[in-house]
């Protein structure tokens, strides 16, 4: 019998769930599949979203030949193979035959390099689909060929309404006497994935497969699912919530749960470069200039742990994870930036004012191009207050130092003596 998760698996894009920015009505791949002008794409999203599924759906609508690679055990011969396969299946009057590589981050360069001729010269319309950033794992001839769709994790009431789907359309669980009395304790242990919703699903109905009613109650799911909640699947399920738990015990300056659930991650063979991403990430998101050495630290760590690899890179990244948990912290660079995106996209793209515009040509310089500039050296403690900012925008503080750590409290003492009233 097939797994639920196939058995629930949605053949159009109206049955689909999530990821309504990318395929409810008007939205962008949505118009492509209904002009039947599909690009290469990549999506990129946790595990149990939809990705697979969404590549076979847009398949199926546009009737076109639906080829699939894994990544984990296909070669550049494979992709080779199946790309001559697209070539024979090709129409002058339908669109290119569709190539699905899943996991396509785990490919090599010469892997992803095989790809190109063929995406490029349309005979194929690729999609990949990455649980990994694609600025990190895919080339930079093939990323540029792609665009790039994010997929988010399913929310509640989606997940809800996908137990509720199956537990009334399935043709073995409608058969089953379920009642759904406690809902949230089997979405929480879902963690946003559909596929291990479906498969949890599956777990705590099977009593009721031999004739029993079944009232699912937090404490059922709980039984029933506590003993695999001590495995560690870097292809997903918890990779996610492990990482997540290593960075908020850096965010929380302990350093015996940063080295815990980095030992989690180590013992379940998590890829060096996922971590060393986090580490990185976290020291400039949670630290940022409260501790300006813990970027170099993590980058570092990083540089020197990949080149070793385990085991002994263990222990750099625990130097590193130990040193950023220790550290003061402060988000100051991040909420900026935060405020400085919104700000763009509120106002749009407002003009650069004209004294701060480059000015190579005369007839630049005839149109005040540069005009009123002031050079900043040319000035006592080379500074000389000037507005730096759109007119819209003058007088703005996006960056708001953290008076509560040494190194932020000399910025904001330094900003206040520069930007008279501004900063208080």
């Amino acid at each position: 019998m097939q797994p639920l998760a196939e058995r629930m698996r949605p053949q159009t894009l109206d049955d689909y769930v999530g990821q309504e920015h990318l395929v409810g009505p008007g939205a962008v791949l949505r118009r492509a599949v209904e002009t039947g002008r599909l690009p290469s794409f990549i999506l990129w999203g946790p595990p149990g979203v939809g990705k697979t599924t969404l590549a076979k759906i847009i398949a199926g609508q546009l009737e076109v030949p639906f080829y699939m690679l894994s990544a984990i055990n296909s070669g550049v011969k494979d992709v080779r193979d199946t790309i001559d396969k697209a070539k024979r299946g090709q129409f002058f009057d339908r669109a290119s035959p569709i190539l699905f590589i899943d996991e396509i981050h785990r490919f090599s360069k010469s892997q992803q390099d095989s790809l190109l001729g063929a995406v490029e010269a349309g005979i194929v319309t690729l999609i990949g689909a990455t649980t990994e950033n694609p600025s990190f794992e895919v080339i930079p001839a093939l990323l540029s060929r792609c665009q790039v769709y994010v997929l988010e994790s399913l929310g509640k009431e989606e997940l809800r309404g996908m137990v509720d789907r199956a537990l009334a359309e399935d043709e073995y669980l409608r058969k089953l006497d379920v009642t759904m009395e406690d809902y949230d304790t089997l979405l929480r242990y879902s963690g946003g994935d559909g596929r291990r919703l479906y498969n949890l699903l599956e777990l705590v109905t099977n009593e009721a497969a031999s004739g029993a009613a079944v009232t699912v109650t937090a404490d059922y799911v709980s039984e029933r699912v506590q003993e695999n909640l001590a495995r560690y699947d870097k292809t997903g399920e918890q990779h996610y919530d492990i990482a997540s738990a290593m960075i908020k015990s850096i965010r929380g300056s302990d350093p015996n749960g940063a080295v815990y659930w980095l030992a989690r991650m180590i013992e379940g063979g998590e890829d060096i470069k996922f971590i060393c991403r986090r580490l990185i990430i976290s020291a400039s998101e949670d630290i940022g200039l409260a501790n300006p050495n813990a970027l170099l630290m993590a980058t570092t760590a990083a540089q020197a742990a990949q080149m070793v690899g385990y085991p002994e890179g263990r222990i750099i990244l625990s130097q590193a994870a130990v040193y950023l948990a220790t550290s003061p912290k402060s988000n100051s660079s991040y909420l900026a930036i935060g405020e400085a995106q919104r700000a763009v996209r509120q106002h749009g793209a407002l003009p650069v004012p004209l004294h701060l515009r480059n000015a190579p040509t005369k007839l630049m310089k005839q149109l005040d191009y540069g005009k009123n500039y002031n050079y900043s050296h040319d000035n006592p403690g080379n500074f000389k207050q000037q507005e730096y900012l759109p007119e819209q925008l003058s007088g703005t503080a996006f960056f708001q130092p953290k008076p509560n750590n040494p190194t932020e409290k000399k910025i904001l003492e330094r900003l206040r003596e520069w930007w008279k009233g501004r900063y208080y």
